[in-house]
């Protein structure tokens, strides 16, 4: 796993770095050469870890907020002396939130959902057959799906929108649902790429994904568990 850490206290980052054996590491604490770095030369990186109070640079909320701009499905956690920022933390989509002084145990954890969301992404997707072709779309590319009379839409983050014969029925039976969620009768949606649960409305990636009554509830409450999950 690819992790950046940003820290003006070296001492601090060098002690993180202890718990993070068997990743790749690089320390910084200047916010312009982490973003010249993932810009310019095309670094990426799985996981940041961003201490909040910064004495000398960019505060860690702040370059949150830049990275998002840049990638918006990337792992961030915030380390604090205070937990005074959760409200922070929570609007730009935090996987944790580590309280100073940082517990190995508490690491671990983190490294663990990271490398396991990691793997859903990459490996699980949805087959598809299309005018007699066949293909598939990994999980974490796809925003919803949507059906029509027998012609199933598959809306993907890049843009693009994959066409496939079947029923949304079928495709709810083939998809693992602790990741795509009924939310309508013509309706299933990436819960993970929601940005917003706003009255009947799912906001994702700008799209506006409605939710029936019928759905409402389970939509809520899963949607609930995926803003708080796991985070301390």
């Amino acid at each position: 796993m690819e992790i950046a850490v940003y820290d003006d206290c070296y001492e601090d980052a060098l002690y993180l770095k202890t718990f993070l054996k068997g990743q790749s590491v690089r320390i910084y604490s200047d916010s312009d050469c982490l973003i010249l770095d993932i810009k310019e030369n095309g670094r990426h990186f799985d996981l940041y870890l961003l201490d909040i109070f910064m004495e000398r640079a960019m505060n860690g909320i702040e370059l949150a907020g830049k990275l998002r701009q840049i990638d918006e499905e990337t792992a961030i956690c915030f380390i604090s002396s205070s937990n005074a920022f959760y409200r922070e933390a929570y609007d730009l989509y935090a996987v944790q939130y580590l309280l100073k002084p940082v517990k190995e145990e508490n690491v671990r954890s983190l490294l663990g959902r990271v490398s396991r969301n990691l793997l859903r992404d990459r490996e699980r997707s949805l087959s598809f057959k299309w005018r007699g072709q066949v293909g598939s779309i990994p999980y974490g590319n796809i925003l919803f799906i949507s059906s029509r009379e027998h012609t199933v839409s598959i809306y993907c983050k890049d843009g693009t929108v994959q066409e496939c014969k079947g029923k949304l029925n079928e495709i709810s039976l083939q998809v693992s649902e602790d990741i795509f969620v009924r939310c309508h009768q013509s309706f299933l949606v990436n819960i993970y790429q929601a940005d917003s649960l706003r009255g009947n409305e799912l906001i994702v990636s700008g799209c506006s994904v409605p939710v029936s009554r019928r759905y409402y509830a389970e939509v809520k409450k899963r949607y609930q568990e995926i803003l708080f999950e796991e985070v301390d």
